[in-house]
Formats: C-alpha cells, structure tokens, sequence
C-alpha cells in the first residue's frame, strides 16, 4: 500500500454539467467549474490517497481498485474506518475502541475469512490516518 500525496500547488478542476438518459439538452452549453480538491479534502498536506487492494471492506462501501482519501489531521474516533499499521504492515480497517483496548474490524460480514484483530499492547501500532473518502470504481 503505497499512499500518493497531494501537492501543495496540485489543483484538480474539471467541467461537470448534467448527463441525459435521453435526448441532448439545449442546456448543454452551460458548465460550472468543479474543484474536486476543495471539495474532498481539507487538510492539503496531511491527506493521501490509496487504492483499495482486496476484499475485507466492503461492506464499508471500499471495494476492490476504489480510492480512499486519508486525511491524517483526523483524529480517529470509535467506529473510524482508517488505514492502520500494525506490525510492519499497512491495512484499512474500522477502528473500534473499547475499555478492552483497541480491534481492528474487517467490514465483510459475509465472509468469514476476515477476523477482527485485536490489538495487543506489544504490537507496534498506530491509526495512520482517518478514511474521510470513497472514489468508487465505474
């Protein structure tokens, strides 16, 4: 899992106007300029991007090859979905804390190849950054 970074001085912008299931509009020619970086992320320098590799969230709405944005401003809260690391390894889970300690939840509850991991307090952890966006895959 790689993360990709905004730059500073990255500015996404593309026209959008109404697509018709039918026959084409005369309204066609209007077309507003959408900002697809001040709509998505708050934070430009602590906020990353990764693709989604494999199965275990989606029920969470992240499926195979969708993009996730991260932002590491985020305080994690309980019920966070966040990309963690844990013993040397990245993976995006929904955090869920409790007075037991923390446990990682794969939101796939209609396999039960994913089990829930809880985290130990010898294990090297720590909740990179909170899951604020889901670009789904067309």
């Amino acid at each position: 899992m790689t993360p990709q970074s905004l730059q500073e001085d990255a500015f996404f912008e593309s026209l959008i106007g109404e697509v018709k299931a039918g026959f084409p509009s005369p309204a066609d020619d209007f077309r507003e300029k959408l900002d697809l970086v001040g709509l998505l992320v708050r934070h430009s320098a602590s906020t990353f991007f990764f693709r989604i590799d494999g199965v275990s969230m989606v029920d969470a709405g992240m499926d195979e090859g969708d993009i996730i944005i991260v932002d590491r401003a985020v305080t994690p809260y309980n019920g966070c979905k966040a990309v963690c690391f844990i013993d040397g390894e990245y993976t995006v889970k929904q955090v869920q804390m409790g007075p037991e300690g923390v446990v990682l939840v794969p939101c796939n509850h209609e396999s039960g190849r994913y089990k829930p991991i809880p985290v130990n307090p010898e294990d090297e952890f720590l909740v990179w950054g909170v899951v604020t966006w889901v670009i789904k895959k067309a």
